[in-house]
């Protein structure tokens, strides 16, 4: 070892011996700072990799429905119920896996699940066509492995991510999903008129079985109390490329306190009003973008007989291709929209003359953490047009297909419906990421629970209404439910999400410095907040917390 390495590692010996042991511990592990923007870009990369997966999975079988259903001589509502037991399990089986990863760590289970996934596709390779049955069963596994990949990536973004950069971070995450709706029906459309229904199977267990070992190889622990757990082939990767920068913790400062795996239980983030309304949001976007995509492949091959599978295919192109540019676009333009309100607010306070003593009271750093700032406006601006824009979108694309217009017209109209629901879902999942710091995994299962729940509920009765009141009725029909649920939860949510958060926190008296001039000026200043009437510069911070706009300075 070097002279210079030499006095390095005699410093940290001697920062952590002057440190106490729980919170050198908690400062240490904080991998929001540990961790170089670099690499933070290459661990967003590698999950993307895998939540990847899970879309891709649902997006690669569609447009091989009519081809199963003619070798299973089945109908095409018993094949579509092969994909309502798939949301169904897509639904349920992330509200386990996402709080298991904030308890187990990140890595072990992301594993466990791309194992599961492997091993069903082979199943589903080897299928009996008459066993119908069987079919069912291993659809229920596979979604089992693929569905909890977008939870638990949602968790490592929260683990590495400052609420700054976690707009960016999760744009490029939502890449990686919505590739695999662009990809799948491609990929899969051309496999199963080319090499039949099963090899569709056989190449998505080729795919994850690479995945698998890329992240054997380089995913890191992101989870900060299992990241220096005893079993190194569980938590650690093989070739440690991230974090080898990062200060070696002695035994005493990496033990953690235990903590029960039920007090990571999602179901009681549905009881919060401000969470709820983002998850129905949320839950209505994803819903009309299933129900075109659920949908395409046995209307196309009757509204336009020259498509066959490969062309049905890359018809998929249309929606995916513009949810990825949604995906691009809704990073950094979340990202934008902080950095505004964080400025907004910061001149608020200091024309009110308290932001250093705000901060000071709070124990806050920067203006995005304190709890007056209006992280729903920051993240929910402009949802309203768009999802006007959405059921619109909708409304046209079903008359488009019952009237057989030309091809280019619902696939126009497929794309503003793919790009929009994307913008909606990245904003509001991020939004919801925000409101339950800790809880990314969590979170992201609430999210997949709600809007799976109600896909399996549209694909169940999509097929029937179109077979009965026609293909424009049944799309008016759901964009007409979008813009009654959907407007009212943004109301709610932009105008009362700040009272939801538990309303004017009390001041932290213990912060200040008492009968010191600091304290008594963030004293006034609190007075004003919650007395928005009484003052000028108390109502002017009052609008701009709870109505669309800040005032003119």
């Amino acid at each position: 070892m070097s002279e210079k390495q030499l006095h390095q590692q005699d410093a940290v010996d001697r920062q952590l011996s002057s440190c106490d042991p729980t919170t050198s511990a908690h400062a240490l592990l904080d991998l929001k700072t540990a961790l170089s923007k670099r690499e933070k870009w290459f661990v967003v990369s590698l999950i993307a990799l895998t939540a990847f997966l899970g879309p891709f999975t649902t997006n690669l079988y569609l447009p091989a429905i009519p081809v199963i259903s003619r070798n299973f001589h089945k109908s095409i509502e018993l094949i579509n119920l092969t994909v309502t037991v798939y949301v169904i399990f897509q639904a349920i089986t992330p509200m386990f896996f996402g709080p298991m990863s904030d308890y187990m760590g990140r890595r072990p289970v992301a594993l466990i699940c791309l194992l599961i996934l492997a091993l069903s596709s082979i199943g589903l390779a080897l299928v009996p066509t008459s066993d119908y049955w069987l079919l069912m069963v291993l659809r229920c596994i596979q979604s089992t492995g693929a569905s909890s990949t977008i939870a638990i990536g949602a968790g490592v973004i929260s683990d590495i991510s400052t609420a700054v950069e976690r707009g960016g971070f999760y744009g490029v995450f939502s890449l990686g999903t919505m590739t695999g709706p662009t990809l799948g029906p491609v990929i899969g459309g051309a496999l199963a008129q080319g090499l039949g229904w099963r090899s569709i199977f056989w190449f998505l267990c080729i795919a994850v079985s690479l995945c698998l070992l890329v992240l054997l190889l380089f995913l890191p622990e992101t989870l900060p109390r299992r990241q220096h757990s005893h079993s190194k082939v569980v938590y650690t990767p093989i070739i440690p490329i991230v974090g080898r920068k990062t200060i070696i913790l002695p035994p005493h400062a990496t033990s953690t306190p235990t903590v029960k795996f039920q007090s990571r239980n999602p179901f009681p983030l549905f009881l919060k009003c401000n969470i709820l309304f983002p998850l129905v949001l949320n839950a209505m976007s994803y819903a009309v973008y299933f129900a075109v995509v659920a949908s395409l492949a046995s209307l196309f091959e009757v509204a336009y007989p020259f498509l066959d599978g490969t062309r049905i295919g890359l018809c998929y192109l249309a929606i995916g291709g513009t949810m990825t540019l949604g995906t691009s676009f809704v990073g950094k333009y979340l990202d934008l929209r902080y950095k505004q309100e964080e400025k907004r607010l910061c001149e608020i306070l200091t024309t009110a003359g308290g932001l250093e003593n705000r901060l000071l009271v709070e124990g806050v750093s920067d203006v995005g953490k304190l709890p007056e700032f209006p992280i729903e406006r920051a993240r929910l601006k402009y949802l309203a047009e768009m999802v006007v824009i959405l059921s619109g979108a909708a409304m046209g694309y079903g008359w488009c297909v019952e009237r057989r217009v030309h091809l280019a017209v619902p696939l126009i109209l497929q794309s503003i419906v793919g790009f929009i629901s994307m913008t909606v879902m990245n904003a509001t999942t991020t939004l919801l990421i925000d409101l339950a710091p800790g809880q990314g995994s969590a979170v992201s299962a609430c999210t997949n629970f709600f809007r799976s729940t109600l896909c399996a509920i549209i694909i169940s009765v999509i097929q029937p209404m179109i077979d009965g009141i026609g293909v424009g009725l049944t799309f008016v029909i759901l964009g007409v439910l979008t813009l009654v649920v959907s407007l009212p939860c943004f109301y709610f949510e932009i105008n009362s999400g700040y009272k939801w958060r538990a309303g004017r926190p009390p001041l932290k008296s213990s912060t200040a410095i008492p009968n010191s001039p600091a304290n008594r000026q963030a004293e006034i200043i609190d007075v004003d907040i919650e007395k928005s009437e009484s003052t000028p510069a108390t109502s002017k911070l009052s609008l701009y917390v709870g109505k669309s706009e800040p005032p003119a300075q």
